[in-house]
């Protein structure tokens, strides 16, 4: 079982590192850990045409997996209040973020 949200854009969808930029000034400090199921740094920039990351979070990990005009923000297993509230906020920043 999991937890999925999934937001969808009118326009382009944002960059990852617009993303990244938008978690840290809510309080989130965004770690990559996987790209596209590949190690990768924590502060790794991924290519433009990434299909899956693997993000750590203050409150657990979150995978985030791109479709057309769309990210599904996935937690796995019971997702317990801080990595709800992460996953929440990892939401906000994606939603408010500036297109590419």
């Amino acid at each position: 079982m999991g937890l999925s949200r999934t937001i969808s854009f009118n326009q382009d969808e944002p960059t990852w590192d617009t993303v990244a930029s938008r978690l840290k000034r809510l309080g989130e400090i965004p770690q990559l850990r996987m790209i596209d199921g590949l190690p990768a740094f924590p502060d790794e920039t991924p290519p433009v045409d990434w299909r899956e990351l693997r993000v750590t979070l203050s409150g657990g990990m979150v995978t985030i997996k791109r479709d057309v005009q769309a990210w599904t923000l996935v937690t796995w297993g019971t997702a317990d209040p801080r990595l709800e509230e992460a996953q929440e906020r990892l939401a906000q920043a994606v939603q408010s973020a500036p297109s590419s």
